[in-house]
């Protein structure tokens, strides 16, 4: 996954003693914070150990590289009876329920077999391409539909012995849980981004709406293609266009249809998502990237939802956006 760049978000950073920037390791990838006005009794160091230890405990919860995690746990758990999980593994789930059904199936945390498959995961790319027979096999395996959550208390089901990778949506799960804690602390004005996908809120250093700019998709990850304002929402992005190789001529990316078991063949290079919190903004992301252009865009109008997404064409890269999306264009543009 691609993602939305915070660039010029962060370098607006001004020295005042009360606006702090904090950044560190976590999922892979790391995190970056600015935070504006903290309150007088909040110190620096503090709170990047507070940050720190939420992001842990995250990892702790929905890692599929730790080996004793929650969530990996579930995976060697019974199947056919309900397990006790803790409220984040449960918020986490149902939310991504909730966006499979809504997609259709283009959003499943249970693909993981295939990602491995067409070696995007822990195994190491193909020598030759899957065959039919393999991927339709793997293909039984899979399915969220085999996922039951209950809330008070938190149990999930699994009717069969699938494997869940959040690996989807536990970033944007990471950024609400931090911006959460920094409001806790008083914090009002922040800047939270956890490897690309990110949440703000207030004002930034320079006392104006936060301002972050949408990648286009340049190798380099270094040119923006649209410059938003998004103070007091989530972003996220997803895209294919960086994580791929070629047999035999032909590109295969990343991003896994889990309803065909192959990887995108479409045109739509990115689409990112604005939201109220950034775990359903990561989510729909991916999950609009499996629809493509046409289905990803009728989803999107049909929710309200505020997408905006580049699309490949002969001369380029063609911008379609929704409704919802078209004020955050307008105030970038005034």
């Amino acid at each position: 996954m691609w993602t939305v760049a915070g660039a010029l978000a962060l370098s607006a950073c001004s020295p005042a003693e009360r606006n702090w920037q904090l950044s560190g390791p976590t999922m892979g990838t790391r995190y970056h914070i600015t935070v504006v006005d903290v309150p007088a009794a909040v110190k620096k160091g503090k709170l990047q150990q507070r940050v720190d230890a939420e992001l842990a405990q995250v990892n702790r919860e929905m890692s599929t590289y730790i080996d004793d995690s929650e969530l990996m746990r579930f995976n060697r758990g019974p199947v056919g009876q309900a397990v006790p999980v803790s409220a984040h593994l449960a918020d986490v789930l149902a939310r991504s329920l909730d966006i499979y059904r809504r997609s259709g199936g283009a959003f499943d945390v249970t693909v993981g077999p295939l990602v491995n498959l067409w070696g995007f995961g822990p195994q190491p790319e193909p020598e030759k391409v899957p065959d039919d027979a393999t991927i339709d096999r793997l293909r039984e395996q899979i399915g969220s539909d085999a996922l039951t959550v209950e809330r008070n208390p938190d149990r999930v089901t699994r009717s069969r012995p699938v494997e869940v990778d959040l690996s989807a949506i536990a970033k944007g799960h990471g950024v609400d849980r931090v911006a959460a804690l920094l409001e806790a602390q008083g914090i009002r004005n922040y800047l939270v981004e956890v490897g690309g996908e990110l949440r703000t809120q207030g004002r930034n250093p320079k006392n104006r709406p936060w301002r972050i700019g949408i990648e286009s998709p340049d190798p380099t990850g270094q040119v923006v293609q649209e410059p938003i304002e998004v103070s007091g929402k989530a972003v996220a992005t997803s895209g294919d266009y960086r994580n791929y190789y070629e047999r035999n001529g032909v590109r295969y990316a990343h991003s896994i249809d889990p309803r065909t078991g192959r990887p995108l063949q479409h045109r739509l290079a990115s689409v990112t998502v604005i939201a109220d919190n950034c775990a359903e903004a990561d989510g729909l992301a991916t999950a609009l990237n499996v629809l493509g252009a046409e289905a990803g865009l009728e989803l999107a109008q049909a929710e309200n939802l505020a997408v905006f997404m580049l699309v490949k064409t002969d001369a380029g890269f063609e911008e379609r956006y929704s409704r919802a999306f078209e004020p955050y264009l307008e105030k970038s543009r005034q």
